[in-house]
């Protein structure tokens, strides 16, 4: 532990410096660095106060997520500025040498001046992240997207040809603090229409009550024909903070549960059920969490106990782990899983239809929008809200639209 501390400020040490360095060759104001500096051990002494006062059995809070963003805003710019400076300095380090030890010019300074234009570019490149962030955190968290996506299967019964499913998934009400734009967002839910609603999980952080003044604004989505139907997600078991008992970390989770219920949405816990459209059915299956790196409650044979290997079948999975290690290749062959939790790790960029990069997809084989293996499919949502970073930057929040077609995929 020592020594990541002091490893950590080591680096945080190097990287003020650097961004000092670009700021002092640009500005040769006394009171304006002054002021940088000064302002900037504020900031550090703000962050250090803050995270030494993270409270474990109360687990994120208001300020957590100020902080988090607050460090995100400060240093990653800083740390742009100073990989460009560093370059320059490797760049510096070698003509010197070159100069010194080959050309045996050993009247030229060994390094030369820092040039005001590396800095000049460095800061413009640190000033992207910046607003990126800036942007993530007043408008991005809530810039809410509809994504529809048609998926085509061979043996799709003929009734449900153009069936559609509204998706939603890790709404985290904790982290909410804005009644209008989660208004807004139930509008658009509603307003798609679809036949069926699928909720994948992660309903609050942690705490039960954080959903308590959020469940008339979710009671607003409408009733579906063909129902409202929810799964549990990692956060929803209460494991990332320390409870005074196993019983409080119980009664929590019981209230997490029946949160669910609350919102009028039907909680499958490692089971299924039918959904019947005519004369022909197909088999929804929800597992609890299940997640290489989370816990593993979930038991995909359990809930599929009496499905039929010819049944049409879907697949509520909160963690799309789940779906690379143990469903894509599972003998009982799921048609389409549905899937969340990754955020998109709420910061990327994404061009529909061109390209998308998250850090996220270093962890995650599949962790936004839609990936197939040998006929199977699953989607990874998005998200609807935020955790831990109070903003999304290029990934935004989530409402899925998919369409099941009968047929073969043209793409």
């Amino acid at each position: 532990m020592i020594f990541r501390i002091v490893f950590l400020s080591l680096v945080l040490i190097i990287i003020e410096l650097y961004a000092f360095q670009a700021l002092r060759t640009l500005i040769k104001l006394k009171w304006v660095l002054v002021s940088y500096q000064i302002i900037s051990v504020l900031v550090f002494i703000f962050i250090v106060y803050s995270v030494m006062q993270f409270d474990r059995s109360v687990g994120q809070t208001k300020q957590t997520m100020f902080t988090m963003g607050l460090v995100l805003l400060v240093y990653v710019p800083k740390m742009v500025l100073t990989l460009v400076l560093l370059g320059e300095d490797l760049f510096r380090l070698g003509t010197g040498s070159i100069n010194y030890f080959i050309e045996n010019n050993d009247k030229a300074a060994f390094f030369a001046s820092r040039r005001k234009f590396v800095s000049q570019v460095g800061l413009g490149l640190a000033a992207v992240p910046f607003m990126s962030l800036i942007y993530g955190i007043t408008i991005g968290r809530y810039n809410y997207k509809v994504i529809k996506q048609r998926i085509f299967f061979p043996d799709l019964p003929d009734a449900f040809d153009g069936f559609t499913i509204t998706q939603i998934s890790d709404v985290h009400s904790g982290s909410f603090d804005n009644p209008e734009k989660i208004n807004y967002a139930i509008d658009l839910v509603n307003e798609q229409n679809s036949d069926m609603i699928l909720f994948t999980g992660d309903i609050v952080n942690t705490d039960a009550k954080e959903m308590h003044p959020w469940l008339e604004t979710f009671n607003r989505i409408k009733k579906h024909e063909y129902g409202k139907y929810s799964v549990l997600g990692n956060h929803d078991y209460g494991e990332y903070v320390t409870w005074p008992t196993e019983a409080a970390k119980e009664d929590n989770f019981q209230a997490i549960k029946n949160l669910y219920g609350q919102i009028d949405f039907k909680l499958l816990l490692n089971e299924h059920t039918y959904i019947e459209k005519g004369n022909d059915k197909i088999a929804l299956i929800g597992v609890e969490n299940w997640g290489q790196n989370f816990k593993k409650a979930g038991d995909i044979n359990l809930a599929s106990q009496g499905v039929h290997q010819d049944d049409f079948k879907i697949l509520m999975s909160h963690d799309p782990s789940h779906w690379d290690y143990e469903i894509k290749n599972h003998e009982k062959n799921f048609h389409l899983t549905l899937s969340g939790h990754t955020h998109g790790m709420q910061f990327g960029i994404e061009i529909p239809g061109y390209f998308k990069w998250s850090l996220a997809q270093y962890v995650y084989t599949q962790w936004a929008g839609l990936y197939e293996n040998l006929g199977r499919y699953v989607y990874v949502n998005r998200g609807f809200g935020f955790h831990a970073y109070p903003g999304r930057v290029g990934i935004m929040p989530e409402i899925t639209v998919i369409e099941l077609k009968k047929g073969k995929n043209v793409a």
